[in-house]
């Protein structure tokens, strides 16, 4: 029961005990010592009766040896006696100002702590905002303050992050949804329409062709996603691999559509080695060089250099293309944008630029993007050359 209701008392009422139990326990060895000075004194005095007397004071007169013997001990008696006595009241006196004394020092060093307890218990996740006061000057209490804060900011940070992605996830969700849902509709629209009456066989291989296409449309949707997806859950073996050679294989595949385009492809390949994932590696170049050419304009040109700077291998691709405000350009990385003001139909995906964004990541690299003054977009990749320890 006793330890009990220590538990149950606050820290102000244990810090005050803590210092009345000291004070007193002072006290008393204080007020000890001093009973036993006055003893010794006493003891060596009755040794020696022609000393003087405990008192300060001098016999009025000569007595005999035994008279005053027992005067000395009557006056030894009386003044212990007496020191006891005043020792305990200014004890007792002493004990009950320092218990006073010790609950208000212990109110006052123990507010800065109620404050922060008193902010971290208004703080939720919609309200971050507030911070913890730091006194001075600088101790352990404003250390904590400081403390409190740092990790405030951490959590609103986390907060603000967390909310981020869901929003991001949110919105990736609801466009993946409608970029299926967009094919299906016109499958079974071709579907109802051909069969709604007795349709004949050329209707009936236009429809074929109609769901077809809505098929091979739902099938790079999804393929473009699990390549998002396994971009994102990270590489498995490394292998060495040249951008410059990846690069100069991408161009050559889309040499006949640069053509017909009418681009003019004024390649820079310099050797720029790195260790990664070939697959991933050749889907990100590709993506860059049919997002360049898709989104061209006719007699422009498209810039395909590679090089290596500082450890780190370097490619940039350069187009020419109709003009994009500057702070649009970095929303062209989020998934199934095409680079409008609002979200249309076009025969791209817009997963292109999400998929090279996630690739570069996995190897732990860097992408920039930005509007050209002209129109087009310069995007500059970097990638380690060497494999990141873990």
């Amino acid at each position: 029961m006793v330890r009990l209701s220590m538990v149950r008392l606050t820290a102000r009422a244990r810090l005050a005990l803590l210092q009345t139990a000291l004070v007193l326990a002072a006290g008393a060895t204080l007020a000890g010592l001093t009973y036993l000075l006055m003893r010794r004194r006493a003891f060596f005095t009755h040794l020696d009766p022609s000393g003087p007397d405990p008192s300060g004071t001098l016999p009025p007169m000569p007595a005999p040896a035994e008279d005053l013997r027992a005067f000395a001990d009557r006056v030894q008696t009386d003044t212990l006696s007496a020191l006891l006595t005043q020792a305990a009241l200014a004890l007792i006196v002493v004990t009950a100002l320092a218990a006073m004394l010790g609950w208000l020092v212990a109110g006052r060093v123990l507010r800065p702590i109620r404050v922060i307890s008193s902010t971290a218990r208004r703080l939720s996740a919609e309200n971050l905002t507030e911070r913890v006061p730091v006194t001075t000057p600088a101790d352990e209490l404003s250390a904590l303050a400081g403390t409190v804060n740092d990790m405030l900011d951490r959590i609103q940070r986390g907060v603000t992050e967390r909310d981020r992605v869901l929003d991001s996830q949110r919105m990736f969700t609801a466009n993946a949804a409608h970029e299926l849902r967009t094919p299906l509709t016109t499958a079974r629209t071709a579907i109802d329409v051909t069969l709604d009456g007795n349709p004949s066989r050329a209707e009936l291989l236009a429809m074929a062709g109609d769901v077809r296409g809505a098929v091979e449309h739902m099938q790079r949707v999804l393929d473009g996603l699990l390549l998002l997806a396994r971009s994102q859950a990270g590489l498995g073996a490394r292998e060495p691999v040249d951008l410059a050679a990846v690069a100069a294989a991408a161009l050559d595949a889309a040499q006949a559509r640069a053509a017909a385009a009418d681009l003019a492809v004024r390649p820079r390949l310099r050797p720029a080695p790195v260790r990664g994932e070939p697959v991933l590696l050749e889907r990100m170049i590709g993506n860059l060089i049919d997002n360049a050419i898709r989104y061209n304009r006719p007699g422009g040109h498209l810039l395909v250099d590679t090089d290596t700077a500082g450890g780190r291998a370097v490619l940039q691709i350069s187009n020419t293309g109709r003009q994009i405000p500057p702070g649009q350009a970095e929303t062209l990385l989020e998934p199934f944008v095409h680079g409008q003001q609002t979200r249309v139909r076009t025969d791209s995906l817009g997963l292109g630029l999400s998929i090279v964004r996630a690739v570069t990541l996995a190897h732990q690299g860097r992408i920039a993007i930005a509007a050209r003054t002209g129109g087009g977009l310069d995007i500059i990749v970097d990638l380690p050359q060497k494999s990141p320890r873990h």
